[in-house]
């Protein structure tokens, strides 16, 4: 079957991908910026990636007609432009159109969990996209999920950073409310289960796991799987604004979306009983069992996807390949460059460079300015890497983004996701002469820029040096 994937770059699709082309699918991937998609990882003759804006009509006309279905998997609740609900209506809008004139037999959605009556933006939006979904030709599924624990999921990592970072925790009184957190696992089997299921045509579905937990239950298990004693006490005080920047400088989470994480944790998300996974035949695991799973492929280096891989600069919202060319004019320099003995080993350091590594001279420095960075509004650099040896175009790496990462050529370009009055590039090359090249460049935005980069040249002279001198094998 000829499936169309949506969302092909986020978490959740990079899970199910490798699923549907295990079962002998043909699956048409739709991402924005096909830079960003590392087709070499999946090695099959099944996969094609076309580039679809579903918020630009006319980008959507490579969809191919002869689909027999299609996983509508956009999220733009993290997006860092104008308003989510306003894009998530847009984007279903005419995903529904484009679709419906294909041959398309069946849409499957994942959608929240949405139950009460009072529910929040973020899961009323959801509730609305599958209300323009069941307008199409084609049969609708929706699939409604709560909390989802899973390596590099944001709740999981969320609930990791508070349960590591906090042996005491002061936290606010909707860590009370009811959840039901299902592993990602169980959420791709039912993803999967669906497809083409004449049985589960035109019908929506709660899926979570056997557990009916409070978020402080939640951290408390999740402790009591690493084994770890911690103590929470609960403060009804805590205003929204409050717990989004307590959620926004212990965790790795942006504070956009911390404060809808944080509008949304205070809607119960319980599902209601339906035949399912009857009907599937799939038993999902507990909670604990979903983190410990979780953990043990963390540990092993084995995290497939992360919702921190997800776009958040502005500027990058057109594209990656627009910002390859790393400008001249109108730029400060910090360049550097050394003769290496050993390219191979210095390659691997580079491609080794931030996360739990850190940048090899002045960790400090760099601690310093990612806690700067938090209180500005940035990302600050708790975000780490994926994998501590691999990198790909689109991860994010600290407060920096992956726009190049050319092993064969010895390559790596990172722009700037921090906050700052300008934009800034850093790039690491090895020539055919062996000389390791190391280039900060930095495009200032008005006098604020230049004044910024005047004041920390200072600093970059010692830890650019440092840095390309640590690097060189």
């Amino acid at each position: 079957m000829k499936i169309l994937l949506t969302g092909a770059t986020g978490y959740i699709a990079q899970r199910l991908l490798p699923v549907l082309l295990g079962n002998g699918h043909e699956v048409i991937c739709c991402v924005r910026d096909s830079i960003r998609f590392n087709v070499d990882r999946y090695k099959s003759s099944a996969l094609n990636v076309i580039e679809a804006d579903f918020l630009n009509k006319e980008t959507l006309k490579s969809i191919p007609g002869d689909i027999d279905a299609a996983y509508y998997l956009i999220h733009s609740m993290s997006s860092s432009k104008g308003d989510f609900e306003a894009l998530e209506k847009i984007s279903a809008e005419n995903f529904r159109d484009t679709v419906q004139q294909t041959s398309a037999r069946q849409v499957i959605y994942l959608s929240g969990i949405v139950n009460e009556e009072r529910l929040s933006k973020h899961l009323s939006s959801r509730k609305n996209v599958e209300v323009i979904l069941a307008g199409g030709s084609y049969a609708l599924t929706t699939l409604r999920a709560g909390i989802i624990i899973g390596s590099g999921s944001a709740s999981f990592e969320i609930i990791r950073d508070l349960v590591e970072k906090l042996p005491v925790m002061i936290a606010p009184r909707w860590l009370n409310t009811l959840s039901q957190p299902i592993a990602i696992r169980n959420v791709i089997e039912f993803l999967s289960g669906v497809l083409l299921n004449e049985s589960t045509y035109n019908s929506s579905y709660d899926i979570g796991g056997p557990d009916i937990l409070t978020y402080k239950q939640m951290l408390l298990g999740f402790a009591k799987v690493r084994k770890l004693r911690r103590f929470i006490g609960i403060v009804p005080v805590m205003t929204p604004k409050l717990s989004s920047y307590w959620l926004y400088f212990i965790t790795s989470t942006s504070y956009r979306l911390a404060q809808n994480l944080v509008d949304s944790m205070k809607v119960q998300v319980i599902c209601k009983e339906n035949n399912l996974r009857e009907l599937l035949g799939i038993n999902p695991i507990g909670y604990e069992a979903a983190v410990a799973e979780a953990l043990e492929k963390t540990e092993m280096n084995q995290v497939i996807s992360s919702w921190k891989d997800a776009m958040t600069s502005d500027i990058l919202n057109d594209g990656i390949l627009k910002h390859i060319d790393v400008p001249v004019h109108g730029c400060f320099f910090d360049y550097r460059k050394t003769r290496v003995r050993d390219p191979e080993c210095t390659l691997r350091r580079i491609w080794s460079i931030g996360g739990s590594v850190g940048w090899y001279y002045g960790d400090w420095l760099w601690a310093i300015r990612g806690f700067i960075d938090k209180l500005f509004g940035g990302v600050g650099l708790r975000r780490g890497r994926k994998s501590p040896t691999e990198i790909s175009p689109g991860e994010s790496l600290d407060f920096w983004r992956v726009l190049l990462a050319d092993k064969k050529g010895k390559r790596l370009l990172l722009f700037a996701e921090m906050k700052l009055p300008g934009e800034a590039w850093l790039e690491f090359r090895i020539d055919k002469n062996d000389i390791l090249h190391q280039t900060a460049t930095f495009r200032p935005l008005g006098l604020s820029g230049r004044l910024y980069w005047y004041s920390v040249m200072p600093l970059h002279f010692f830890v650019f040096r440092g840095m390309i001198k640590k690097l060189a094998c």
